[in-house]
């Protein structure tokens, strides 16, 4: 159940059965929050006493429903609010840390065979808005307009991010001293498992002969011929280990394999419509059995060899919050 953020365990006559209570455990060992709702009210109901012992034997809020007669749904609504994650409709900036009012940001988005026709892609999109938020001036331009802006303008932004497939060519057009990161990686940052991607990415040099790697896409996008995922990074990290090596994609709300320690690496795309707890979820069998984990911006870096510099924005942003 990686991909749930709140769950509503409904019951009848104040019963909970095997079932219920291996849900419970899950949802428990994944930290998702829950509650019981004690359906068919109006034939079964439970006593206020007994609505009390429930709750605290099983640890959680107990509540009367009635489908039929909606008695209780009041009740029902408001543990909804109150389980429901704040970060699943509340969202804190992306940029946090990284820049202020008046601060300039480059943005690299190439207009390539994947991007949708009239439209950017949605962690463009939310970049753009993130900058906005912050009070900040977003320069949008394509891989082939970077050199030539930051030669022909006296303006220095504060940060550079780039789309990751041209990550090479960003870090070479940009400076030493300005800082450069990726789409994908700002959001292995702010809502993937950044300190699990850091340990696990460097394991990209150590596959050999024979590994199989996991693919995590969590949505179900027009697949092009060069597909991100399917296509460009496998070719990618088969170049750069020059080893013989198998690719599965899992996609959207696709079921991973059980037997996750099949796997010598497991890389988490972006993850632009997932929350947080949804991808910590996603990652944690992998991360549990010990199989390294990445995203796709990291891997990218890392076998074009810019990962040490485009990862430094965060690890300093970090070690200054640590202080």
């Amino acid at each position: 159940m990686p991909l749930i953020d709140m769950a509503m365990l409904v019951i009848t006559g104040g019963k909970v059965e095997e079932w219920e209570k291996k849900l419970m455990d899950i949802f428990r060992k994944q930290a998702i929050p829950f509650f019981l709702i004690n359906n068919k009210a109006d034939l079964f109901r439970v006593t206020e006493e007994e609505l009390k012992n429930l709750k605290e034997h099983w640890g959680t809020d107990v509540v009367n429903f009635s489908a039929k007669t909606r008695e209780g749904l009041d009740e029902v609504i408001a543990l909804m609010r109150k389980h429901t994650p704040e970060n699943t409709y509340r969202q804190t900036s992306m940029l946090a840390g990284l820049i202020k009012p008046g601060d300039v940001v480059v943005l690299v988005t190439p207009i390539d065979s994947e991007a949708p026709e009239g439209r950017l892609i949605l962690p463009q999109v939310q970049t753009i808005r993130d900058v906005l938020d912050n009070d900040g001036v977003a320069v949008v331009l394509k891989e082939d307009q970077t050199a030539r802006f930051l030669r022909d303008n006296p303006i220095k932004p504060i940060l550079v991010i780039s789309d990751s497939q041209v990550i090479l060519k960003t870090c070479k057009d940009v400076p030493e001293n300005i800082p450069t990161t990726g789409f994908s990686i700002l959001l292995a940052h702010y809502k993937g498992d950044f300190k699990n991607y850091l340990k696990g990415t460097p394991s990209l040099k150590n596959l050999k002969d024979g590994d199989k790697i996991l693919i995590l896409e969590s949505c179900t996008h027009q697949v092009s011929c060069d597909d991100i995922g399917r296509v460009k990074i496998p070719r990618w990290i088969s170049q750069f280990t020059n080893k013989k090596l198998s690719f599965r994609v899992v996609a959207g709300t696709e079921k991973i394999p059980d037997d996750i320690s099949q796997y010598a690496m497991v890389i988490q795309c972006g993850g632009c419509v997932l929350t947080k707890r949804q991808i910590i979820n996603r990652l944690k069998p992998a991360v549990e059995a010990g199989v390294p984990v990445s995203n796709y911006g990291m891997t990218i870096a890392f076998v074009n060899g810019v990962y040490d510099r485009v990862i430094q924005p965060f690890i300093r942003k970090d070690e200054e919050k640590n202080e």
